[in-house]
């Protein structure tokens, strides 16, 4: 073994030395060991030992030394994939093209340009390659006793559809950029000449898990103060999960009520559903960081006694504080390596986090990729998923049931038809989108959860929010939600309330015009004052409709989506104490949504009004609705930037247009706590500038603006922050106007321009 030519620089402790052969073989059966859980061992184990081939060239050597830059190490693997396996080194090549400037395009054009024999450093970012001659560098492969052959199968295959193909190229690359990850960490951790490695997750105990949270779901039920029919309920929703989870992977719809334990039920029919397949994880995706945060503290409260710490893993843009004033910099070690690749038995995580890893192209988001493969997704509040984004999702999560011994799970009370987008979903991958439901219509959960009454408007009636203040301002409104579509309806109905003496301190306020840490204290005290049997009249946006556990007895609703009113009417008589509760549904006489999806999506609710009685408790309603949704929003032709892309396999420009949250947006560190605000500010500013632990501390006290134009009175109000090293950053930003802007019942509410730019 050659040992005068090196992967790396000396660890930090100057005791070892990283050969060229010595990464790469370490690389090599790491990768083949994370990707042998999808049948690509082979694969894998041939990109680890050509992933950074060039490193053997004399100007990559001289880069360690300090005598040259710019240098590409990586493109002679690729090239090398490609010509010694053909097409059965296609992904392999793109894989270790790949690994540190992210996946390209799987196109002929763009790998011929690996080619060293026509080396042109204006496509590759002005680098020079390490060595042009890739015989030499095989020749010193081979000299240290490695020699790559071809795998007998690819996972990459010509014939198969788009969407499923760049999943089976990323999944691979994910086995790849991990195991490089982890080595690459262990060499320059080590200690007395040994690497140091990184301590493994815990592996799924799926069976005791289960027992441990069954033991909790009867506890619950047995101190339960909610009515005996909604208790019964809950059981059979339970039962019906247990049982069907017998049944053999595939994709699942779990349709049932709010308020019916599904956050509990779910986790036991994937616990159970591991237990009979052998599955290695349970993956919860959600899509809004007030569910995350609850339902994370749930799975950790019932399982941390018995596994520890580590065994939950939340992996969200607020995991590791809730607004505290520690002052510690950031989550745990142990925590912040597990989210790098979500080597943990139970993940927690956003539609954000996970949905845009599984179409991204870099390292940093992909490697956890691999660690999807033989495990149960679960999606909660489905319906959230952006019309834009429906197909390839849809197409590639189908890849996972099909190819990676995946279960994906879709739980909502408001289930979007999907199934109606089967055929369009085929044209990207071959299974399409045929979900079985779990639950049995011969439980008619929805008739037996009626716990309210639903009051629609009579046609052409308005309501005026003069009029809708007195109503709230009515003793048999003081306890009551009142969800509007607007954030400066949300307001104006405010004031009204504030003119007509409502007590201040009974009157509540949500929107995301709120940092989080505002909404959790303003949710702590209406639930206080609620089980107090105080008077509590909250006006809210939508932000408190999915997974928000309140239950009043009154709920108005202005007139939008039929899911939306329904998630509303989540929020009434929850636990079934009243008998009957009421849902009131108005017009306002300014009617008027955020645009886009949300406005067609109300525009369909009064199309079938005019035909025939909305009824929020029949599944039926819902397949019809979202069936015509679709047929107005087609998904189909939302984004047709992101289909050219998939089409052409451009994993660059598909990570690029693939967004959960279509508009850019900024963080703005606002003074709720001004003692806080303070001293996050003095930090930032103090320092070495913006780092990962002083985030995680700032964004309970931050709020999202869509990013202002330069020429927008705003930029006037917010400052960008320091990045380090003398530059600024273009996401983070503190509130320099008025510290008055910031009202302690509204949060950051200042009219004119910015109203413009918060966020719905």
């Amino acid at each position: 073994m050659n040992e005068s030519l090196l992967a790396h620089s000396r660890c930090k402790d100057g005791s070892r030395i990283d050969t060229v052969a010595d990464h790469l073989k370490a690389v090599s059966e790491r990768a083949a060991e994370y990707a042998a859980a999808f049948g690509a061992a082979d694969e894998a184990r041939l990109a680890g030992l050509l992933h950074d081939l060039g490193k053997y060239g004399e100007l990559f050597q001289r880069r360690l030394r300090g005598e040259a830059e710019h240098i590409d190490h990586w493109s002679a693997g690729a090239w090398l994939a490609l010509t010694l396996c053909q097409a059965q080194g296609l992904a392999s090549a793109l894989a270790v093209q790949g690994h540190h400037v992210g996946l390209q395009k799987a196109e002929k054009p763009a790998l011929a340009a690996l080619d060293p024999t026509r080396w042109d450093a204006r496509m590759h970012d002005q680098r020079r390659l390490s060595e042009s001659d890739v015989e030499v560098l095989v020749q010193r492969l081979h000299a240290d006793g490695l020699s790559p052959s071809a795998p007998a199968t690819s996972i990459y295959s010509h014939s198969a559809k788009e969407a499923a193909s760049m999943l089976d190229v990323r999944m691979l690359f994910s086995a790849l950029v991990d195991a490089d990850f982890v080595e690459t960490e262990a060499h320059f951790k080590a200690r007395s000449g040994e690497k140091a490695y990184r301590k493994s997750g815990s592996a799924l105990n799926s069976a005791r898990a289960l027992e441990v949270l069954l033991v909790h779901i009867r506890e619950l039920a047995r101190y339960s103060d909610a009515d005996s029919k909604v208790n019964a309920l809950r059981a059979d929703l339970l039962d019906a999960c247990l049982s069907r989870a017998s049944g053999p992977q595939g994709r699942y719809t779990l349709t049932a009520p709010t308020g019916s334990g599904k956050t509990l039920s779910m986790l036991a029919f994937a616990l159970k559903h591991a237990v009979e397949h052998n599955l290695r994880r349970v993956v919860m995706v959600i899509p809004y960081l007030n569910i995350i945060d609850q339902t994370a503290r749930v799975y950790r409260e019932i399982l941390k006694p018995v596994f520890g710490d580590g065994y939950v893993l939340e992996h969200h843009s607020l995991a590791g504080t809730h607004g505290d004033d520690d002052g510690a910099e950031g989550v745990g070690e142990s925590q912040r390596l597990q989210a790098e690749n979500w080597d943990a038995p139970i993940v927690v995580t956003t539609s954000v986090q996970f949905l845009e890893s599984l179409f991204s192209n870099r390292p940093s988001a992909c490697r956890k990729l691999h660690r999807l493969a033989q495990s149960v997704i679960l999606f909660d509040e489905v319906q959230t998923l952006p019309m834009g984004l429906a197909i390839p999702t849809l197409a590639t999560l189908s890849r996972l049931v099909e190819r990676y011994q995946t279960t994906v799970v879709f739980a909502t009370a408001t289930q979007p038809a999907f199934s109606h987008l089967h055929d369009k979903a085929k044209e990207y991958c071959v299974c399409g989108w045929q979900p079985e439901e779990i639950i049995p219509a011969a439980l008619r959960l929805f008739d037996r959860a009626r716990r309210t009454k639903v009051v629609w408007p009579e046609p052409e009636r308005r309501t005026s929010w003069d009029e809708l203040a007195v109503s709230l301002a009515s003793d048999d409104c003081r306890q009551s939600l009142c969800v509007v579509n607007l954030k400066r309806h949300a307001l104006e109905l405010l004031q009204k309330l504030r003119d007509r003496k409502v007590d201040e301190d009974s009157l509540f306020h949500l929107s995301t015009n709120m940092c989080p840490a505002h909404r959790r204290v303003v949710l702590w005290c209406i639930h206080r004052r609620l089980r107090a049997g105080k008077p509590c009249r909250l006006v809210s946006t939508q932000c408190v409709e999915a997974g928000v556990d309140l239950d009043f007895p009154v709920v108005y609703r202005a007139w939008g989506p039929l899911d939306s009113i329904a998630q509303a009417a989540g929020r009434c008589n929850r636990n079934g104490l009243l008998g009957t509760g009421e849902v009131r549904v108005f017009v306002p006489d300014d009617e008027r949504y955020p645009p886009g999806a949300y406005e067609q999506a109300a525009a369909v609710t009064s199309v079938i009004a005019g035909t025939r009685a909305l009824d929020i408790d029949d599944p039926a309603m819902f397949l019809e609705y979202f069936r015509q949704f679709y047929g107005i929003a087609r998904p189909e032709d939302r984004n047709p930037e992101l289909t050219a892309a998939i089409r052409h396999k451009d994993f660059a420009d598909v990570a690029r247009l693939y967004r959960v949250i279509e508009q850019d947006a900024v963080n703005v560190l606002v003074p709720y706590r001004p003692a806080k605000f303070k001293k996050l500010a003095e930090d930032v500013w103090g320092k070495v500038g913006l780092t990962r632990g002083w985030i995680l501390r700032a964004r309970p006290y931050a709020v999202s603006l869509y990013r202002p134009k330069r020429n927008e009175p705003i930029r006037d109000r917010i400052v960008p922050l320091p990045a380090g090293r003398g530059e600024e950053s273009d996401d983070w930003f503190e509130y320099v106007g008025d510290a008055k802007d910031y009202d302690p019942k509204t949060g950051l509410t200042v009219a004119g321009p910015i109203e413009r730019l918060l966020i719905a």
